[in-house]
């Protein structure tokens, strides 16, 4: 209710503002916060909303993966959590116009970015350390979705859409609605989509079974087993179902633009692979048949075991520019965001399961939930004078992390930052300079407790990091543009980093944090070439990454414990196999054991591209190819874990008037530069394909029909950046069409 009322203060203060300044001259705001600053944007990807709307419904990181320099990390088909130049996780930043979206993808591998993709006006991909401006600690880069549901200008006709789609992979449909007007002055925006996908197909024998790589025991029954799952041709639990509301509202005039918007997204998606922390290996011959049967039973009802997520996340903006024009200060962009997000994960026993009630090894799983509710304050000051563009911004940050259950691996944890930030930009005789400097005070606290013993460790890491970038950019001729761009950006090390302590199914790994971990320090050094001659075009991008300190989660040898904790985490082993006969070596099952270790790493690597643009028939065929690789190596000589391959893209694009036309290869290299305890993995390649074609509706509407298909050649894909690669492999052949109708 207080922060309803200071909302109703603050919108009240800027009616009055708008009434007192109508005679201020009209200015132009970009739709992109991004776009609309001097933020150090090079490289930058600008994607727009048709391109998605367009195709296939998917998770954020699939629909972007096929640009190069980004890639994903999935978990089955809701979750894509994207790459940028092989940094993930806390590095790269998922922003909601312009400010973070504040859920809990950090806090586990199977958890999804929750980003409504429907009727969106464009996305911002910034690849690098370079952006500064609107999140602290992106040493990856951020990718930027972008609405117009705050519009910053008047809605000219009203405008109504509807569409359907569906898929034949997952045997699922999704269907959204969209309405925009202006009524008596206020922009109102209001859009709901609903999306319910099925198990999705695989192609026959991609599913691969701990057993077939490890087959110690020869227990044909259990290999009769998989075998009979693999030919299911499906993942099980691979389901995902989403229903997202959005509802805007603005005012516009020549003094700026204010506006509220709602966003709440509700969605149920099943997890296709969940560790178990309890395993068969006892290191006891005299036991290993009864464990093995055990197990199998075990394995028996773990089948028909479902586990699932749901999740629940309302969010409540505040957005607008207030236009002073004055001899100091120009105009004030401001946001304020306050969202509440919780994801439940669940158990669920299927039909025929009562028949175990009695039985004492069979329990009820409680449900866990993860939860983050943030507040967020940006003001950004434009001082731009004749000479230069210059922007001053503020910004704060209180988040609260927890989670609570059976399956909890951390305590509740707390993360403020305020950050000051100065940006400048100058054109000169020979060549445009941006400089950006950041400052973030950053407070970071939560608890340890001790898995043997329950005593409560309580840390506070309280620290002030500074991160500027440069860029200079020349035109060499009237086709050609060059780029230098140099970073040295700090980030803190995530919560989970700091904080983790317990077994996490999803990775199938007992995590161990540090909560001694220091920060990280990108030093990123990136030269680009832009060649258009409006007929053949060019891109060339070359980056070296060089971070002090990187935190990375690195798996334990088998048969051997850390340096660090050798000697203490045997005793403790003992101490536990005494009262605990069936643990194993390390007392966590089947759970291999990492830690969050530091490390300096180097990444470096380029993206490449070349096309060429050519009038064919009443159209224009577009044909290019692409490649993008990326090596990461620690000093030491061994590599970062879970750093996709080098992968060449080819496209061919055709438009004529009213229909577009793209057929596209994607040829994914096999991944031999693995890291500790991971296996190489093979190649494939991924043809996708899109026809859209636009029908015009007495002048008044238009309807486009987009028929696509995805993995045309059925081929077996697993993505190494993956933790379940070799369970949960990429869908197999899918074929859709989609309906998009506007008023």
């Amino acid at each position: 209710m207080k922060k309803f009322l200071s909302t109703l203060i603050i919108l009240g203060a800027i009616h009055t503002n708008e009434i007192a300044s109508q005679d201020v001259e009209e200015i132009i705001v970009v739709t992109s916060a991004l776009i609309d600053t001097t933020e150090i944007t090079n490289p930058l990807y600008v994607i727009d909303g048709d391109e998605i709307i367009d195709d296939a419904t998917t998770s954020l990181g699939d629909a972007i993966d096929s640009y190069l320099g980004v890639s994903i990390a999935d978990y089955g088909a809701a979750v894509g959590q994207p790459i940028i130049r092989g940094m993930s996780g806390p590095r790269v930043k998922i922003l909601k116009n312009g400010m973070v979206n504040r859920d809990v993808s950090g806090l586990g591998a199977d958890h999804l970015n929750d980003v409504d993709l429907n009727d969106i006006e464009q996305i911002e991909i910034v690849k690098g350390p370079s952006s500064l401006l609107y999140a602290n600690g992106t040493i990856g880069g951020i990718i930027n979705v972008v609405d117009d549901f705050i519009a910053a200008m008047n809605y000219e006709l009203p405008e109504l859409k509807v569409g359907y789609e569906t898929q034949s992979v997952n045997d699922g449909s999704s269907e959204f609605i969209n309405f925009k007007n202006n009524f008596n002055g206020f922009n109102v925006n209001v859009g709901y989509k609903n999306t319910e996908f099925g198990n999705y197909d695989i192609p026959n024998g991609a599913i691969m079974h701990e057993e077939e790589e490890h087959d110690d025991h020869g227990n044909e029954d259990h290999h009769d087993e998989d075998e009979h799952e693999e030919n299911l041709g499906f993942v099980n639990n691979s389901d995902f179902a989403v229903e997202a509301t959005k509802f805007g509202i603005s005012r516009a005039g020549d003094w700026g633009y204010v506006g509220v918007s709602v966003d709440n997204l509700e969605s149920l998606y099943g997890i296709p692979f969940h560790g178990d922390e309890h395993g068969d290996e006892h290191g006891d011959e005299d036991h290993h048949d009864e464990d093995e049967h055990d197990e199998d039973e075990h394995h028996d009802e773990h089948g028909e075991e479902r586990i699932f997520s749901t999740t629940d996340s309302e969010s409540f903006t505040i957005k607008g520019s207030y236009n002073l024009n004055g001899n100091l200060i120009n105009k004030i962009d401001y946001t304020y965001r306050d969202t509440d997000y919780t994801l439940t994960e669940a158990h669920a026993e299927e039909e025929g399961h009562d028949e175990h009630e009695g039985e004492e090894e069979h329990e009820e799983h409680a449900p866990t939930v993860f939860a983050n509710n943030a507040t967020e304050y940006s003001t950004i000051f434009d001082i731009s004078n004749d000479i230069r563009t210059q922007k001053l911004s503020f910004n704060y940050i209180d988040e609260d992390s927890s989670i609570v259950g059976e399956e909890a691996f951390m305590n509740p944890a707390n993360n403020e930052v305020l950050t000051l930030g100065y940006f400048v930009g100058q054109d000169f005789d020979m060549f445009h300079v941006d400089l950006g400097i950041r400052l973030d005070q950053v407070t970071r606290t939560g608890s340890v407790t001790d898995e043997d013993h329950g005593d409560v460790d309580n840390f506070t890491i309280d620290d002030d990091v500074s991160n500027f970038a440069v860029s200079i950019g020349r035109d060499l001729s009237d086709t050609l543009e060059l780029n230098l761009g140099y970073s040295s950006v700090e980030r803190l090390p995530s919560v989970i980093e700091l904080f983790m302590n317990g077994p996490h199914n999803a990775t199938g790994r007992f995590e161990v944090g540090d909560p001694t971990l220091t920060s990280e320090t990108s030093n990123n050094f990136d030269i680009s070439l832009n060649f258009d001659n409006g007929e053949y075009f060019a891109y060339a991008s070359f980056f070296i990454n060089d971070v002090d300190n990187y935190i990375a989660l690195i798996d334990e040898d088998e048969g051997h414990e850390d340096e660090h904790n050798e000697e203490e985490h045997h005793e403790d082993e003992d101490e536990h196999h005494d009262d605990d006969d069936h643990g194993d070596d390390h007392g966590h099952g089947n759970l291999i054991h990492a830690n969050y270790v530091q490390e300096d790493a180097e990444f470096d690597g380029y993206e490449i591209e070349f096309g060429r643009t050519f009038d064919l028939g009443a159209g224009e065929m577009t044909l290019s190819f692409g490649r993008d690789v990326v090596n990461a190596q620690f000093t030491d000589g061994h590599n970062v874990p879970r750093i996709n391959p080098a992968r060449n893209v080819y496209l061919l694009s055709y438009a004529q008037d009213d229909i577009v036309f793209k057929l596209h290869l994607k040829d994914v290299e096999k991944q031999n530069d693995v890291g500790e305890g991971e296996t190489a993995t093979a190649g494939y390649q991924m043809l996708d394909t899109r026809l859209t074609k636009t029908f015009d509706l007495s002048g008044k509407s238009k309807l486009k029909v987009s028929l696509f298909g995805r993995n045309l050649l059925d081929e077996v894909a697993r993505n190494h950046a993956s933790f379940v690669k070799n369970e949960v492999p990429l869908p197999g052949r899918n074929y859709g069409i989609k309906f998009n109708l506007t008023y």
